[in-house]
This record gives structure tokens, sequence and C-alpha cells, in this order.
């Protein structure tokens, strides 16, 4: 009997790697499912500040408990294709007029306000070119890239329904000199 001791012990040693393994992994599509999810930045339509190449992390919590906020960069399914990821930043909320007019973006509240001219530092001195007026509907939201003259967003194809949106990117972890966590700009 003797014989077969170090052969439990290899199992049960077998055993719990598999465990260990199988655990990991339901931890991890938990993770990625519910929480944050890794998001890889294409193109320039958020530059200069989300550059080609950024690796980011994407919460996908928060708006579960709270609606996105103006100035949130979020990453989203693109309304006119699902399988494709956007990045851009929420610039209109639900039931607000977004007016682009002479270069700059104002935003009103409701029909008796006198709008507010949208101060908007992360632009870096570009201006929002074209005319646009719209006013959303209750679950919809207009964002537009931080390149003005090279993105492709809601001045495009209209406003962004919430039920599109992944999660808000909140971390910067590539490259290793830009790693950053996002705070909201003051308007």
């Amino acid at each position: 009997m003797a014989k077969f001791q170090p052969m439990k012990k290899i199992l049960w040693s077998f055993w719990e790697i598999i465990e260990t393994a199988v655990i990991a992994i339901v931890v991890v599509i938990l993770i990625r499912t519910y929480l944050v999810q890794p998001f890889l930045v294409y193109g320039s339509s958020m530059s200069p500040n989300f550059e080609s190449g950024d690796y980011l992390l994407v919460n996908e919590l928060t708006y579960r408990f709270r609606p996105p906020e103006r100035g949130e960069v979020i990453v989203f399914k693109s309304p006119t294709n699902p399988s494709t990821y956007f990045i851009k930043r929420i610039i209109g909320l639900p039931k607000e007029k977004i007016v682009i007019e002479n270069g700059n973006v104002y935003v009103y509240q409701n029909d008796f306000d006198k709008g507010t001219l949208l101060h908007e530092p992360y632009l870096l001195g570009q201006k929002t070119n074209g005319h646009y007026e719209i006013v959303l509907k209750p679950n919809q939201y207009f964002v537009l890239g931080d390149n003005r003259g090279a993105s492709f967003d809601s001045r495009s194809w209209g406003p962004l329904d919430s039920s599109n949106i992944v999660g808000w990117a909140m971390i910067r972890l590539w490259p290793l000199n830009k790693v950053a966590a996002f705070s909201l700009p003051h308007y």
C-alpha cells in the first residue's frame, strides 16, 4: 500500500493545479465582463490626448450606478457598425440642446437657458468646425473626438444611444512614460 501513496500525492497536486487554473480563469472572465476591459486606441480622432497605440483600462462598472458625465472619455460600440468600438469625449447629456457655431460648442439645459459656451482646454486651441444643432432624447449623448478636424463622431452619425456605451476610459497603461489616471475637465 505504500507504493500508491506517491501516486495519490501526484494526483492531488495535479488536481490542485487544475482547480487553481479554473478559479483564475473564472475570476479573469468576471473582471473583464463586469469590471474593467483593456482597450487599444487606434487612429488620431482623440489626439493629442490619446494617441494610436495607447493601451487603456475601461471601467465597465461605474455606469451601472450613475450616468455618464460631461467631459468623460468613453468607449462605445459604433452606432453604424456594432462590431467596431470608438473612443470619444461626452459633450452633450440627455435632454440637452447642443449647438456648434463659429468654432464653438454651446450647451442649453432647457428652452429658457441662454446657453453655456464650453471651455475645452483639452482641445489645445482647436476649433469645432461646421454648424450643427440637435436636441438630445432622454437616453442620448453627444460625443466628439478631441481632434475635431479628424474625428468621425456625433456630427457625422448623430447622437449616441446609452445602450452602446461600454465604459469610461479611466487609466492609460501604455506607453509607460504616459501612464495616468484621467480626471474630468472643469467646464
